[in-house]
């Protein structure tokens, strides 16, 4: 039977399933596909009252100036940079926290630890970076606890500190996140067969030599995935924490794309130059998924396709 003969059959035999995905595909086209007709407006010198027809283009102009532009240079450096800290922490910090949980043997302390470290997750942005501002401020609990031992002799405004901005933001992200991103870890760890640790205990391995032989290497394929999956997300360095947690003083090292988009377009009304810095940051995010998954295939690791 040739291929086209055996689509078309476990199409007939799945056609409940077909129908179902129907309003997905619907809404898939209207929200995800359609839009990109409005990346002509980065070609154009765009103009609300005029029509599409009587829109004046400019070609590249747009992204000439982008990238000739100081200030989204260095928005786009933010950029990379709260994304790399995201990246590295956001990994580092979940895997060992879902191989400290996969050792607890106290169900009830498992629980526990697991509940508190998910809470933060559930927690809006505004209500997190109210809880950060108060933290760090000159009268807060971090201020006090330098001051008492010893380590300042006067209150810090951290926020008011750009170099300091990346730090903050990194610590923030990981706080809220880390619980909730131990969670696909801690369900592939399940799958993994468990004659085998009783076999390297037999063997008189420790739990350490269990986690490095055993656990890291079961979950290595679902650790690849994500790694492509994230590196996709690179220039997506998040929103609502640099606005929130930016001010005027920390601007240089707060600021990143979505932002920079967001005064453009909204505020100066300059669409055309907002919508080609949206453009740019989808293009080099596909670029950066299909290079790194390509890389995955290439070394024989597990990918996305």
């Amino acid at each position: 039977m040739g291929k086209i003969q055996l689509f078309f059959k476990r199409c007939t035999q799945q056609h409940a399933l077909l129908v179902m995905t129907i309003p997905f595909l619907i809404w898939l086209f209207i929200f995800k596909y359609l839009p990109i007709w409005g990346w002509t407006i980065a070609f154009q010198n765009f103009k609300p009252s005029k029509s599409f027809g009587e829109q004046e283009w400019v070609g590249f102009q747009h992204f000439k100036f982008l990238f000739e532009d100081e200030r989204f240079l260095r928005v786009l450096r933010n950029t990379l940079a709260m994304s790399g800290i995201n990246l590295i922490l956001g990994f580092v910090t979940a895997i060992i926290l879902a191989l400290l949980l996969n050792e607890i043997r106290i169900i009830a302390f498992k629980r526990l630890v697991q509940t508190i470290s998910y809470l933060p997750h559930f927690i809006s942005w505004v209500v997190a970076a109210g809880i950060v501002q108060t933290t760090l401020s000159p009268d807060g609990i971090i201020n006090d606890l330098l001051m008492r031992f010893g380590l300042i002799k006067e209150d810090i405004l951290f926020l008011g500190i750009g170099e300091y901005f990346w730090g903050i933001f990194g610590s923030a992200t990981v706080w809220k996140d880390v619980g909730w991103n131990t969670i696909v870890y801690l369900a592939a760890m399940t799958m993994i067969d468990p004659a085998q640790y009783e076999a390297a205990e037999i063997d008189g391995a420790g739990r350490f030599h269990r986690m490095w032989n055993i656990t890291l290497p079961g979950i290595k394929s679902v650790i690849v995935v994500l790694l492509i999956m994230n590196i996709g997300y690179l220039m997506e360095s998040g929103f609502e924490p640099q606005y929130l947690l930016g001010n005027g003083m920390n601007v240089d090292y707060s600021e990143n794309i979505d932002i920079f988009v967001l005064k453009y377009g909204i505020a100066q009304g300059n669409f055309s130059l907002s919508i080609a810095a949206g453009m740019f940051k989808t293009v080099v995010s596909f670029i950066l998924l299909f290079t790194a998954n390509n890389i995955a295939k290439r070394l024989g690791e597990a990918r996305l396709y």
